[in-house]
């Protein structure tokens, strides 16, 4: 018998103090894109993000430490380890990965579509993005190793667990780079189950003419 998904537990309401938090980082990433898409990134200076999002320098730098978090990190990686938690207990993790992965970056693409092309072109264009966004993708990887482990009945520490969930985020990274450096003219979801495929499958060597 399949195994139902867990519910994931009601959210505590937050507090005032931490929905203007939400609001202020929200505020700064809308100017960091509006900046960077009008005149690059290297030209968007945090002084002018600051102007723009009528915050102090001092302020965005509390927020973001580094320019480059601003646009690779955000509060979605705890929502995606709560989604994680709630699939099928019986589903293979691999699969449990490729939905909520793929959900994520569907709801992104359909609700911040423009922002989401700018990032993966940065992620490809910009060497200090690039780096930043591996150091976020290890960081991400080791908040949902925590979920894999739980759901795989292993040590958090566990070798394989940490090497299977940083290969999956890994190559997904590297889809969406791929996909930025060729325009973003393919479909990104198709990249990313494919990429999935690969993983799942193994890579074998094409048959000769």
């Amino acid at each position: 018998m399949t195994a139902m998904a867990a519910e994931s537990p009601t959210p505590l309401p937050l507090s005032l103090r931490e929905r203007k938090k939400l609001r202020t980082r929200a505020a700064i990433r809308r100017a960091t894109y509006r900046l960077v898409a009008e005149q690059g990134y290297d030209a968007s200076t945090v002084e002018q993000i600051a102007a723009a999002a009528e915050v102090s320098p001092s302020t965005v730098v509390r927020y973001f430490p580094v320019k480059e978090d601003i646009l690779l990190t955000d509060e979605n990686d705890a929502l995606l380890a709560a989604r994680l938690r709630a699939r099928p207990a019986d589903e293979e993790p691999l699969e449990s990965l490729r939905a909520v992965v793929l959900e994520a970056v569907t709801s992104a693409l359909a609700d911040e579509p423009e922002e989401t092309r700018l990032r993966a072109r940065l992620m490809a264009e910009i060497p200090a993005v690039r780096a930043r966004l591996t150091e976020t993708t290890a960081e991400t990887a080791q908040l949902l190793a925590h979920t894999i482990a739980e759901r795989t009945g292993r040590d958090t520490d566990d070798l394989e667990v940490r090497v299977f969930t940083a290969a999956v985020l890994g190559a997904l990274r590297e889809a969406t780079v791929y996909w930025a450096e060729r325009g973003q003219s393919d479909d990104l979801i198709p990249l990313l189950d494919r990429t999935l495929d690969t993983l799942k499958g193994g890579l074998s060597l094409r048959a000769l003419p």
